[in-house]
């Protein structure tokens, strides 16, 4: 099996073949905040959410720690300032779009505790427009008021389940939803 070694935080560390850099991280105990990734089994990472974002050193763009394999030499800082400010953003961002915490449907979700965990539970930023609950099937009720569209849940459907219950619209639906997560309809 091929081992690729680089640098993660200052220490040298070693890679599988097609493991990612969150994924070392994560062996290494070191803490990278994610939201649209999910290390179970068949779950493949999409980068969406980029709240993992860490530095490489020599590239100009941070990278989403999910989704990039390291290379030989590598050397990604996780907890860089300029990491700390970007995955701080991003949760700044999500978090003005969410529900109050007090009132949301998960107080206790995965996206409040990385929001406790990088010290972003509020937001200086104006909410976007809150979407509606979808009960429009007979069988499934979807509400996406506190929705990230990191599409976790369409790749838990499509890919791990296999039911592609839930779709993505390929382009808007005249609705406040546009391009997100919804029931898919039935066949004709």
């Amino acid at each position: 099996m091929t081992r690729i070694t680089f640098e993660l935080d200052g220490k040298q560390v070693e890679a599988g073949a097609g493991e990612t850099i969150w994924q070392v991280a994560k062996r290494h105990e070191r803490e990278i905040p994610h939201l649209c990734y999910s290390p179970a089994p068949d779950y493949r990472p999409d980068g969406n959410c980029r709240a993992c974002m860490v530095e490489i050193e020599g590239e100009r763009v941070l990278a989403a720690s999910c989704t990039r394999t390291p290379s030989v030499g590598m050397k990604v800082k996780t907890a860089s300032a300029r990491a700390v400010a970007a995955q701080k953003m991003v949760m700044e961002l999500l978090v003005a779009d969410q529900p109050a915490r007090a009132t949301s449907h998960d107080p206790d979700s995965k996206f409040w505790r990385w929001a406790e965990k990088v010290e972003v539970t509020e937001s200086r930023f104006p909410a976007a427009e809150r979407w509606a609950g979808d009960t429009s099937h007979p069988a499934m009720s979807v509400n996406l008021d506190a929705c990230i569209q990191c599409g976790l849940c369409v790749r838990a459907c499509r890919e791990v389940q296999v039911n592609d219950v839930i779709i993505r619209w390929a382009s808007p639906p005249a609705s406040p939803a546009a391009n997100a997560c919804r029931p898919a309809r039935p066949a004709p």
